[in-house]
Order: C-alpha cells, then sequence, then structure tokens
C-alpha cells in the first residue's frame, strides 16, 4: 500500500519533526489568563518548540518552550517607536522572539525606507539576542512586493520573515507566497507561514515550499495528520 502520511521532498514527515517547526499561538482578542495557562500546558504536551501570546498576557511560566510575542499586532499602523517599545517590554517579561507587524500601507505604496526604518527600529529595540519575525501579510502583496520586503527585512536584521497576522481580510498563508519568500531570503532568514494551517496536508505543502516555522493554533489536529 502506498504511503498517503504527509510529505515534503520523497520522505514522508514525522510528528515530532513538524511539533519542533511549530509556534503554538493564542492571539484572540477575547484570550483570558485561563485561556493562556491551558495553551501553555497543550503546547507542552504536543511537544511544540514555541508557545506565541499576546504581549499583555506576559509574564508567563512556560518551562521548555520558548515564549513569543507579536508587536504592533494585528494591522502595523502602530507609530515605530510604539513598536520598539512594545517589543522591549515584551523581552523584558520574558519574550524571547518577537513578531512585528509590518506597515502594510507603505509596502503598498513601495516606500521600502519607510519599512526598513519600521523594522530596524524594532530590531534596535530589542538586541540582537532576541528573534526578529517580520509579519509582511502577504496575502495583501504582489509578488515582487513580497520579494521586495523580504529583502528589505534582510537589510534590517530580521531573523525571519512571516506571511500573516492571521487577521487580514486578505488572507493568511499560501503556498505561492511562501515559495517566493524561501526563494528571496535564499536560507539566510528562517520562513514562518502562519494564518489557516488546519490541516497536516497544508502543513506539509508550505514545508515543502520553504517554510521553517509555522505558527498555528490548531497544533493538535494537524500534527495528529502526521505519523509518529
Amino acid at each position: 500500500m502506498a504511503d498517503t502520511s504527509p510529505q515534503t521532498g520523497d520522505r514522508a514527515l514525522t510528528r515530532r519533526e513538524v511539533a519542533a517547526m511549530i509556534d503554538h499561538t493564542l492571539l484572540a482578542p477575547g484570550a483570558t489568563a485561563a485561556d493562556v495557562a491551558a495553551t501553555i500546558d497543550e503546547a507542552r504536551e504536543l511537544g511544540v518548540y514555541a508557545v506565541c501570546l499576546s504581549p499583555s498576557m506576559l509574564p508567563v511560566r512556560a518551562p521548555g518552550l520558548v515564549v513569543a510575542t507579536v508587536a504592533g499586532f494585528p494591522s502595523g499602523k502602530h507609530h515605530s517607536l510604539i513598536k520598539g517599545s512594545e517589543a522591549r517590554l515584551a523581552v523584558e517579561q520574558g519574550a524571547a522572539e518577537v513578531d512585528m507587524v509590518i506597515d502594510v500601507g507603505a509596502a503598498l505604496a513601495q516606500d521600502y525606507n519607510a519599512v526598513l526604518a519600521d523594522i530596524v527600529t524594532v530590531r534596535e529595540a530589542v538586541g540582537r539576542d532576541t528573534v526578529l519575525k517580520v509579519i509582511i501579510e502577504s496575502a495583501a502583496l504582489p509578488d515582487p512586493t513580497i520579494a521586495e520586503v523580504c529583502r528589505t527585512a534582510e537589510r534590517a536584521g530580521a531573523d525571519f520573515v512571516k506571511t500573516s497576522t492571521g487577521f487580514h481580510p486578505a488572507g493568511g498563508a499560501d503556498v505561492r507566497a511562501v515559495r517566493i519568500m524561501a526563494d528571496t531570503v535564499g536560507g539566510r532568514l528562517g520562513v514562518k507561514a502562519s494564518g489557516g494551517i488546519r490541516t497536516a496536508e497544508f502543513a506539509a505543502e508550505l514545508i515543502a515550499a520553504g517554510a521553517t516555522r509555522l505558527g498555528m493554533s490548531a497544533s493538535r489536529a494537524v500534527l495528529q495528520g502526521f505519523p509518529e
């Protein structure tokens, strides 16, 4: 019988391998402290890499997990200094990774200097020891702009480029955008796919396209689709 497990290349991905790529995420506006505690417990049970929480929910106790948070979320229309201050406070409260949202309007206007300055402000605020992921809202951008924003993020010192907040009406991650992002950064930066990842098959497609990190809240359902 043929192996129907989700694959990348010619090899089936294992549940452990995929779990090691997941930021288990809780960014819902209505999330409570009890929800955060439950999310951390689930993340530890599933063996994922990190838990990603709203900055207002920090600090948290999450032994065995990397703590990630967001800045300028979800619109990106915060002043750069506010994004930087928010990110720095989160790091002081235990976040090791920050996912910042760019000003999507600046990207659409092809004002890449503004995008660069925005990212540099946050990079300088959190220092080099913090992993900085740059959310570009790829579903809202034309393909050439996706590539140029990724190049800009690299110039600004980002560690990852990330597809989506999951809150933009244009949509979340897709395979085409991930492939463009991965081709542009060429392995020099990580690529995080997020927004709408609810099945193992879709997760495997994104990984095959070049995603090195996955952000999702449906981690349990996705991981159950991969073999142990």
